[in-house]
């Protein structure tokens, strides 16, 4: 399993975007995701909007989760995956946020895509939630939660909690996707058995 860390990477990738946001006029306007993306077929939309962030603080979070869970899953399943995880995590709920929200962008559908993969692929590690050390599993709990209250209203205004909400999902998907396939090709993995070993075997009982 070679690893490429592709989480550094689009680190870099978000932290040059948002340089860009604020040195180019218009350059926001041109890759954010809003109903562009479906009345004028303008499709890239999906995808950039992943990159953007409307602030520093906005980024600063996105970046700290990305550098920190992003490069736990990464080792644990791979570059190629994880970069899977990432995008399709990020362009699903934008596909999905895009029918809620007049625009929206940054990286958290895709964090949470990582975050909810990393739930179910290692439950009980430990991870730092509003002042606490608790499992993955109850962190993700609670990650939901404050998105579901989100959503009807409760707490902090212009989050994409629907977004959010998505990408935890898509993540767990992946994540038991990443069990069955592991699971499955450990049942199938041939067991190789020297010659040495069968030649004295036929030597010993088959005389």
């Amino acid at each position: 399993m070679t690893t490429s860390y592709f989480s550094i990477i689009l680190f870099f990738i978000c932290i040059i975007t948002f340089i860009l946001q604020l040195i180019i006029p218009g350059f926001t306007d041109l890759f954010i995701l809003n109903l562009s993306a479906l009345y004028g077929f303008q499709i890239w939309r999906f995808l950039t909007a992943i990159f953007l962030h409307g602030s520093l603080l906005h980024l600063m979070y996105n970046m700290f989760a990305l550098l920190l869970f992003g490069f736990i899953l990464e080792n644990k399943i791979g570059s190629r995956n994880f970069l899977i995880v990432f995008l399709s995590s990020g362009i699903i709920a934008n596909l999905i946020a895009v029918n809620y929200y007049p625009s929206s962008l940054g990286a958290s559908g895709a964090i949470y895509g990582i975050l909810g993969c990393l739930t179910i692929l290692n439950p009980f590690m430990a991870v730092w939630v509003f002042g606490i050390i608790v499992p993955m599993f109850i962190a993700a709990i609670i990650w939901i939660l404050g998105d579901v209250l989100g959503v009807f209203g409760f707490g902090e205004q212009g989050i994409g909690n629907i977004a959010h909400l998505s990408g935890i999902f898509i993540g767990f998907l992946f994540g038991f996707l990443f069990i069955k396939y592991k699971t499955k090709k450990q049942r199938t993995k041939k067991i190789l058995i020297p010659n040495d070993y069968v030649k004295t075997w036929e030597e010993k009982y088959l005389r």
